[in-house]
């Protein structure tokens, strides 16, 4: 389905009912052209819905451009950060600041072209709760991304295989998952976890026009690396932290209770004192009930977070 068969789909309601969220870090070369050919789209296709640019400490006069270019367009909204938060923080202050049922994630870079977006809220439409861009064409860092998405997959059995592109989704979805820094990266599979359904769509990437890139650095993938087990651990055991910590603690106690047999078997029975046995067996015996404490506490904040998270829904 092209973007003019796709707003065509559209309904009143969903022409207006939506945000384009754009985090945007010294991207002042690009602006122009963004700014020009978000308002093209949104004429050409009938659109009304928020643009926000999420200014995110840029040092480049980034915001002051983009309000320079769209000034008239009343479409157009610049948020602005004091210093550079990161791409999730500005997810979740474009959230905040807009009462609009659905956002659509889009890149400052023009790597993908706002003709995109009808198709990605017609699809919304049809029921999706979260909608992710498929990447098509030459990829900057295609072997690093491919090993995340394959990763991804294996570990959280996502059905979708591009973890990280141009995005739509319900805007309550940011306010009910955990959005620390950099989990933006994770937004489908955190949504999916919480039972959001999830689609995907095919779409063109573009060579970025100016500036650079600002997601480079071997750091960046040891970091992305250390996000991902996060996530897992926080997938599997956030709910029942006790699994973890307390099946480990008591598999130490019990093991710190053989070789305690053992050398007291050694002492009483052969004659032989061996200390540094009687280490082990403090050592063992020490971790393994400080672990069950740690699960123990673990729990009550799990069921603390559980009380919060009912007593927000029946506020809602």
């Amino acid at each position: 389905m092209n973007a003019v068969e796709a707003a065509g789909l559209l309904s009143p309601e969903m022409r207006r009912d939506f945000a384009v969220v754009i985090p945007a870090l010294n991207e002042a070369p690009v602006i122009p052209e963004l700014v020009s050919e978000l308002r093209a789209a949104f004429e050409e296709f009938d659109l009304d819905g928020e643009v926000i640019l999420v200014d995110d400490g840029s040092d480049d006069g980034t915001g002051d451009l983009a309000e320079r270019e769209g000034e008239g367009w009343e479409n157009l909204r610049v948020l602005r950060h004091r210093t550079n938060f990161g791409k999730t923080e500005a997810l979740v202050t474009a959230a905040e600041a807009t009462e609009r049922t659905f956002l659509v994630l889009f890149d400052a870079d023009l790597q993908h072209t706002p003709d995109e977006i009808p198709r990605f809220l017609a699809k919304l439409q049809e029921g999706w709760d979260v909608v992710t861009g498929r990447k098509l064409g030459a990829y900057q860092k295609p072997v690093v991304s491919g090993v995340y998405n394959w990763l991804s997959r294996k570990v959280f059995s996502v059905p979708v295989s591009d973890l990280n592109s141009m995005k739509a989704f319900r805007r309550e979805i940011v306010e009910e998952l955990p959005m620390r820094h950099d989990w933006h990266r994770f937004f489908v599979v955190l949504a999916h976890s919480r039972g959001f359904s999830v689609s995907e769509v095919d779409i063109q990437l573009h060579p970025r026009r100016a500036g650079t890139s600002k997601y480079k650095g071997r750091f960046r993938i040891f970091s992305g690396l250390m996000d991902l087990l996060s996530v897992w651990f926080l997938l599997l055991f956030s709910r029942k932290p006790m699994i973890l910590f307390g099946f480990s603690g008591f598999a130490l106690i019990l093991l710190g209770l053989a070789v305690g047999a053992v050398a007291f078997y050694l002492r009483f029975v052969e004659g032989m004192g061996f200390r540094p046995l009687l280490y082990l067996v403090i050592l063992l015996e020490t971790v393994g009930f400080v672990l069950l404490g740690i699960g123990l506490m673990a729990e009550m904040v799990a069921q603390l977070h559980h009380e919060v998270d009912s007593v927000r829904r029946r506020l809602r």
